[in-house]
C-alpha cells in the first residue's frame, strides 16, 4: 500500500479537501443524470460506487475523526448503500500508513529519540493502518511488541472536521439532521477520549485485568514507559482479523467458542463493570484456530450512567414492555418521548419503539441464540428499510433517544454483526433481573 508523506492539519488546508470531495461528488451526480437521461434503466449502484471510492480516498488522506465517522457507518449496514459499507469497511484496519519520516518525527517529539533508540527492532512499514493511528512491529528484550502511533493533528482537527461531515451525513445518506446533530455531540466526546493515549492506557489496564477471568480472551500487557500521549506500546498478539479468519474455514464448534468468549465479554463489561469496549469492529479483535481471541484497542469505552442503564435494560424484559405505564415512563426518561409529542406522535414512536426493542432484545429471550440465523437479521434490516420511509421520523423536530444510547446501540449492532460472520451459536448469558419471570418462576419453583 502506497505510503502517505503528508496530513494536512489546518483548517483551511482540511477544509479544501472537503470542498473538493463535494466538487467530484457533484460530478459525479451529474454523469449519473446524464447517464440516466439516456437509459432510463441505469440504476444508482454506480453513483453510489463512485461517490463511495471518492469519499473514502479523500477521508483517507485526512484521517482522524472524518476517517473515523466512515468507519463507524460501515458499521451500520442498514443505514448506507452496500457500496458505501464495502470500501468505509476498509478503514478499520487498512487506510494508507503514514511515511516513516513522519514516524520518527512523532517518536522524536515524545521522547527525544528515534523509534530505532528506544526499540532493539522497529518495522518501519506499518502492519495496520486504520482512522486515528497505525501499527508497527518492534522487539524489546527478546518480546514482540505492537506500538501504536497517532496521527498528526488528529486531536486538534476534531472539532472542525465533525462540522464538516455533518452536512455531507444528511444529505448524501439521508439522516435526521436533529439526530445528527445529537450524534456528532456525542461522538465528538469520544473521538476525544480515543485520541488521548494516556487515557486509554490506564483504562486498557483496568478493563483487560477486570475481565482476565473471561475465557478464550487474550489481552496483551502494556508498557507505560514506551508509552505516551500519542504512542502506545503493547504486546504484539498473533491471530488474524475476521475476514482472513474466516478465510481458513474454521469449523463451526470453533466459531462458537470465539462467538462465546464475544458474548461474554460484553455482557461482563455492560452488566458488571458498567462501562465497555464501544467499538466492535473486527479490526479490534485477532482470531486463532483453537478458538481464542485477542482485544487489541481500549481507545472507545463508553461509561454508562447507572440511570441509563437500569431504564435502558428495564425495558430488554419483556415484562417491562407488557406494562405499560411503566414503559411509557421509561420511554420519557430515555427521550424516545418528548413532552410536545402529540397523540399520534405518541403511539407512532411507542409503537416503533417496541419493536425495535423487541428485535434488540430477542437474543436476550432465550438461553441460547442463533446468530447465524439469517431471518432474525433480515427482520432487523427489513425494520430499518421501513423506518427509513417514516417522514415523521426524518422530519422530527427533536432528536429521538438519549445520546447515551448512541453507543451502546452501537456496542449491540456491531457485537450482533460479528456473532453473525461467525454463525456463531451462543449461550446468552445475562443478570437474572433481565429475564422474565414467566420464564424464571419454573425454575424456582
Amino acid at each position: 500500500m502506497k505510503e502517505q508523506q503528508s496530513i494536512p492539519t489546518s483548517k483551511v488546508a482540511r477544509a479544501s479537501k472537503f470542498v473538493k470531495t463535494g466538487v467530484k461528488i457533484g460530478g459525479n451526480y451529474l454523469k449519473y443524470n446524464v447517464k440516466k437521461l439516456v437509459d432510463s434503466s441505469t440504476t444508482k449502484e454506480e453513483l453510489h460506487s463512485d461517490n463511495a471510492t471518492d469519499i473514502y480516498d479523500s477521508l483517507s488522506e485526512l484521517k482522524g475523526s472524518a476517517l473515523k465517522v466512515a468507519q463507524m457507518l460501515s458499521m451500520d449496514r442498514n443505514v448506507l448503500p452496500r457500496a458505501y459499507v464495502d470500501r468505509f469497511q476498509m478503514s478499520q484496519y487498512s487506510a494508507p500508513p503514514l511515511s516513516g519520516p513522519l514516524v520518527v518525527k512523532t517518536f522524536k517529539n515524545y521522547f527525544g529519540k528515534t523509534p530505532g533508540e528506544l526499540f532493539d527492532t522497529f518495522e518501519m512499514s506499518a502492519l495496520n493502518a486504520a482512522s486515528i493511528g497505525q501499527v508497527h512491529l518492534a522487539t524489546k528484550d527478546g518480546k514482540k511488541l505492537a506500538v501504536k502511533i497517532q496521527y498528526p493533528g488528529v486531536a486538534n482537527s476534531i472539532s472542525s472536521d465533525l462540522k464538516m461531515v455533518k452536512p455531507m451525513a444528511v444529505r448524501l445518506f439521508g439522516l435526521n439532521e436533529n439526530d445528527i446533530e445529537r450524534y456528532m455531540g456525542e461522538v465528538e466526546s469520544k473521538l476525544l477520549e480515543e485520541t488521548d493515549y494516556d487515557l486509554e492506557l490506564k483504562r486498557s489496564v483496568e478493563i483487560s485485568e477486570a475481565c482476565a477471568h473471561i475465557s478464550n480472551i487474550i489481552f496483551p500487557k502494556y508498557y507505560p514507559e514506551l508509552s505516551a500521549s500519542r504512542i502506545l506500546t503493547m504486546d504484539w498478539l498473533d491471530g488474524q482479523h475476521m475476514k482472513d479468519f474466516l478465510l481458513t474455514n474454521p469449523t463451526q464448534e470453533t466459531k462458537n467458542k470465539i462467538g462465546q468468549s464475544l458474548w461474554d465479554f460484553y455482557d461482563f463489561q455492560v452488566h458488571q463493570l458498567r462501562q465497555v469496549h464501544a467499538d466492535p469492529h473486527p479490526g479490534n479483535f485477532l482470531m486463532l484456530s483453537d478458538g481464542t481471541m485477542g482485544v487489541i484497542d481500549f481507545g472507545c469505552v463508553k461509561v454508562i450512567p447507572d440511570f441509563f442503564y437500569d431504564n435502558y435494560f428495564a425495558l430488554i424484559n419483556p415484562d417491562t414492555v407488557e406494562d405499560e405505564p411503566r414503559t411509557e415512563e421509561i420511554f420519557y426518561n430515555l427521550e424516545f418521548l418528548v413532552k410536545s409529542d402529540t397523540s399520534a406522535d405518541k403511539k407512532l414512536f411507542s409503537d416503533l419503539f417496541k419493536t425495535m426493542i423487541g428485535l434488540l432484545g430477542k437474543p436476550f429471550a432465550v438461553d441460547e441464540f442463533d446468530f447465524g440465523d439469517e431471518t432474525y437479521f433480515d427482520s432487523v434490516y427489513a425494520f430499518a428499510d421501513e423506518l427509513a420511509k417514516i417522514e415523521e421520523l426524518k422530519n422530527s423536530k427533536v432528536a429521538r433517544g438519549s445520546q447515551h444510547g448512541l453507543y451502546i446501540n452501537r456496542t449491540y449492532f456491531g457485537l450482533y454483526s460479528m456473532l453473525n460472520e461467525l454463525k456463531a451459536k451462543v449461550i446468552t448469558h445475562k443478570p437474572v433481573w433481565l429475564v422474565s419471570k414467566k420464564i424464571r418462576q419454573p425454575a424456582l419453583d
